[in-house]
């Protein structure tokens, strides 16, 4: 079921309307890697002073780190884990123009959703932002504990909560918050698998800058097919 939901939402790219979300969503995507990369550096600055040096970067201070050209193989490398909140804040702002994209093409017999509070979503994921970034920082400690499991615990960990709040916010346009929660409980197991699938390409630099549009669109085909499904 994964893999066919993906490979199908993968498939949409050639569509006008799709391709437009994806672009713009790419776009804001590196418009706030950026920016989390720049309170990165800011942190980084408060922590150890104006200058440091960092191995392989050599010197560097916030300013010129951001702006040079060694700035940009940094903040390829800590995409890795920057994109995981990255993707998490940008579910609430395309997801809908995903899933009506994604619906006009692959079930066009359904009705119009109904129209959800824009706060609940935004609600939900500035929650799961913020447990996000939590986990992520006691993951530290996991990581240094067991460093040649770092990364399957990465993906697990990551997998999971974003797992879980893309398909609760795809399922939550149409049958809303409760119902939503509840479906997600019952088909658990496969919303982490889909989302270790999801955080698995979030670690690789420049591929991971289309995978929360993709994953957007691959969590509403898992929600129609869930549903679709009696019991």
């Amino acid at each position: 079921m994964i893999f066919t939901c993906f490979f199908k939402a993968l498939s949409q790219i050639t569509d006008r309307s799709f391709r437009r979300v994806l672009m713009i969503g790419i776009g804001l995507t590196v418009a706030l890697l950026v920016a989390v990369y720049a309170v990165f550096l800011l942190f980084l600055q408060s922590v150890i002073g104006d200058t440091t040096t960092l191995p392989l970067i050599g010197e560097v201070t916030w300013i010129n780190d951001l702006l040079g050209w060694s700035s940009f193989g940094l903040m390829l490398l800590m995409s890795i884990f920057l994109m995981v909140p990255v993707a998490s804040a940008i579910t609430s702002l395309f997801l809908e123009d995903v899933a009506r994209a994604v619906e006009a093409r692959h079930y066009p017999e359904l009705p119009e959703a109904p129209k959800q509070p824009r706060w609940d979503a935004l609600r939900d994921t500035v929650n799961f932002l913020g447990v996000i970034i939590a986990a992520n920082v006691l993951a530290l400690i996991f990581y240094a504990m067991f460093p040649p499991a770092a990364l399957f615990i990465f993906w697990g960990m990551n997998g999971l909560l974003l797992g879980m709040e893309y398909f609760q916010l795809a399922a939550m346009r149409r049958i809303g918050r409760k119902a939503a929660k509840a479906l997600r409980r019952k088909h658990l197991g496969k919303i982490w698998l889909a989302g270790v699938l999801m955080a698995m390409p979030l670690s690789i630099p420049l591929i991971n800058l289309i995978i929360p549009i993709l994953g957007a669109a691959t969590f509403t085909h898992m929600y129609h097919r869930i549903a679709a499904k009696p019991g």
